[in-house]
């Protein structure tokens, strides 16, 4: 039988990931995708097309039951970061099953102060943090963490609300200018990590890793137009085996719930000594390049060993899962090159081995 799976933000390239990397797997899927915004409505690749209200809208959820009833939907998959809270928090109003962290762990991830504080507090290398409620903590943060400071919004994903500062008058202007918006944003001031900027996509059952990996984000599509050169999507990424990495990425999963269940997606960036440093924890939703791994399981094993959408829908239906490596289960040097309106390509020893659009 068809599974028939609903992924809302099916628009934007995490979602499109998705939806390919569940085109790659090797059974059938109905794809119901919605968006919030009538133009990506149009970019998504679901076989079915849904606009819905923005999460925050007090008729979303109502408006995903609808969908889900119409098309018979078995699994929901929440992406963007701002439709997992919300279906996290009203999950159990939903007409179909979701495969997601506790709500106490969708919410200590996505609060990056709270994150932070837990991680320190299990003894786990993150990120010297101070709180900013005045302009006086910002002159703590200098004098204790050095110059520059990295300035960061406590909520938000792919660097929104982050610039580093080498001075007073650049942090106090920075959060000025948020304010000045209407943004009801809450910002800590973070030591500079100069190191390596890793991401290790994992998926988990009740505290016991499945499966996971690590790359390496090289370059950012685009990174001139963010002052902090960085933005949420890499142009050039690639695969590294990483012992370190894996081990504090899994201790940073467990401390936020030891009974984490669904996707964890842990950022990390080395600090100037070179220990990598969890900065955030995205829960619930995949990284936007999840069909890197996809592929590349496709293209080197022709199966689904780390095509993470597919063994968490299989879970989702609680269907038993093929033994699988809990880490490094790609080679490492592995690279994804993508850019805007090209093809996203496979390529290992300078060698292109796959080349499919993203």
């Amino acid at each position: 039988m068809t599974k028939r799976v609903l992924c809302t933000g099916a628009g934007g390239p995490a979602g499109i990931n998705f939806v390919k990397s569940l085109m790659v797997a090797p059974e059938k899927f109905y794809v119901v995708g919605t968006e919030a915004s009538e133009y990506y409505l149009h970019t998504m690749l679901a076989d079915t097309k849904y606009l819905v209200p923005k999460a925050k809208d007090s008729s979303y959820i109502d408006r995903l039951n609808e969908v889900i009833r119409k098309e018979k939907i078995d699994f929901l998959h929440a992406q963007p970061d701002a439709e997992v809270e919300v279906v996290s928090e009203y999950r159990e109003k939903l007409e179909a099953t979701t495969f997601l962290p506790s709500k106490q762990a969708v919410k200590a991830c996505q609060d990056k102060l709270a994150s932070a504080i837990a991680w320190k507090n299990k003894g786990i290398a993150v990120a010297k943090t101070i709180v900013i409620k005045c302009e006086s903590d910002i002159d703590q943060a200098f004098a204790e963490l050095g110059s520059p400071i990295w300035i960061r919004a406590t909520r938000g994903a792919g660097g929104m609300g982050s610039t580093p500062a080498s001075n007073r008058e650049t942090a106090v202007s920075w959060i000025n200018y948020w304010r000045a918006r209407n943004v009801d944003w809450e910002f800590i001031a973070q030591e500079m990590l100069p190191g390596r900027n890793i991401a290790f996509h994992s998926l988990w059952r009740n505290g016991e890793l499945v499966t996971s990996m690590a790359r390496e984000r090289l370059e950012y599509i685009y990174a001139y137009l963010a002052p902090s050169g960085i933005m949420g999507t890499p142009a050039v990424q690639k695969t590294v085996h990483e012992n370190t990495v894996n081990k504090i990425s899994t201790e940073a999963v467990l401390a936020i719930d030891p009974n984490f269940t669904g996707i964890a997606s842990v950022d990390l960036k080395e600090n100037v000594k070179g220990v990598p440093c969890v900065t955030e924890i995205n829960p619930g939703r995949m990284f936007t390049t999840s069909f890197f791994f996809s592929y590349a399981s496709k293209v080197f094993f022709n199966d689904y060993r780390i095509n993470i959408p597919y063994l968490y829908t299989k879970m989702a239906y609680k269907e038993e899962l093929p033994k699988l490596e809990k880490y490094n289960p790609l080679a490492s040097d592995i690279y994804w090159i993508r850019h805007m309106d090209t093809p996203g390509r496979i390529v290992k020893d300078n060698k292109v081995l796959g080349a499919m659009y993203t």
